[in-house]
């Protein structure tokens, strides 16, 4: 909407004034977004309150919360298009506030609905983009729009009116802009809404690779897709960071399914998992362990269990109920 084309336009301009070739000399272990006591307040309602976090180059944040928790206005307040109450954005060390040009040419950004302006073409719409980017030759701007097309699948539409594009096709021209300059850190605000499964697909391969030399920031309401390409999770709940973890550090669960209901005997040999058989569908939800699955599944056989379905548990969607019920505290 136009909400989101003024924000983008007033982010992006950042990097129009501001040279792209930023040369910084930072240490590896400088982040490359610092975020301190970051608050939003509106009257009496406070929208974000006290984030502080950190992300590293080659992090991809699964930024998950229930609708109202305030990651929008997380990420508008991330990129410079919204002031916070309270708090500092430092990225590469350059303080968002005190210095947004030189900041935000460090920035590529998917807002919620993609800013795009349906009178113009892929093409026209891109180079506007990448000079808002400060990206200034032609050869530079063809070049950035060439990669970024293909990375996002849109060479067959590059000559037709944007209005006139599929939700999907629209949905990869956001994305393309936020990625033309090649930029440090990256944000998207649910990337993949309106794709199809092929779509989705190539959506989170190209995800994985931009991590390569990137961090980036990845806010979505489908918890597998967070599973899939994140290696760290934050969960905002009421404004407040009520989880923070990487992925690697969770200990999996699986969900077990037996062909028939299990005698005392065999029930019995499922203590060693520390939990008792749920005898009414002859099913079993193990604790966190460390053994993989091909160990469990292994003794399990080995006992002589009649094992029907053996699948690994979806851990996040486990822990984001719990975190925005209130039902357990970081």
């Amino acid at each position: 909407g136009n909400q989101e084309r003024f924000c983008f336009t007033a982010f992006a301009y950042g990097g129009l004034m501001a040279d792209c070739q930023v040369d910084l000399d930072f240490s590896e272990t400088s982040a490359l977004l610092s975020v301190d006591a970051l608050s939003q307040h509106y009257a009496r309602h406070i929208a974000v309150d006290n984030l502080s976090f950190s992300l590293q180059k080659g992090e991809v944040v699964g930024f998950l919360g229930p609708n109202g928790a305030g990651k929008s206005t997380t990420m508008r307040m991330l990129v410079g298009a919204q002031a916070p109450s309270h708090g500092r954005v430092c990225i590469q060390g350059i303080d968002i506030q005190q210095d947004p040009m030189q900041a935000k040419a460090c920035i590529g950004y998917l807002p919620e609905s993609p800013p795009l302006y349906p009178e113009l073409n892929v093409e026209e719409y891109l180079q506007f983009c990448a000079r808002l980017h400060g990206i200034k030759t032609a050869t530079a701007i063809k070049r950035a729009l060439d990669r970024a097309c293909e990375r996002c699948g849109l060479q067959p539409v590059r000559h037709k009116l944007i209005r006139h594009l599929s939700k999907g096709y629209q949905q990869r021209t956001g994305i393309a802009q936020a990625i033309l300059h090649e930029p440090q850190l990256i944000i998207l605000d649910e990337p993949t809404v309106g794709l199809d499964p092929s779509q989705i697909r190539q959506i989170r391969a190209l995800i994985r690779q931009l991590a390569d030399h990137s961090g980036i920031i990845l806010s979505t309401h489908i918890l597998p897709e967070v599973q899939t390409v994140c290696s760290r999770v934050l969960i905002l709940h009421q404004g407040r960071i009520s989880y923070d973890a990487k992925l690697s550090e969770q200990q999996p669960r699986y969900r077990i399914q037996f062909s028939r209901e299990l005698s005392a005997a065999e029930s019995a040999s499922l203590e060693t998992l520390g939990e008792s058989i749920c005898q009414d569908n002859n099913s079993l939800l193990t604790p966190a362990t460390e053994m993989d699955a091909g160990e469990l599944l292994q003794q399990l056989v080995s006992n002589g269990l009649p094992v029907c379905t053996f699948n690994r548990d979806d851990a996040i969607e486990n822990i984001y109920l719990q975190m925005t019920r209130g039902e357990v505290k970081a």
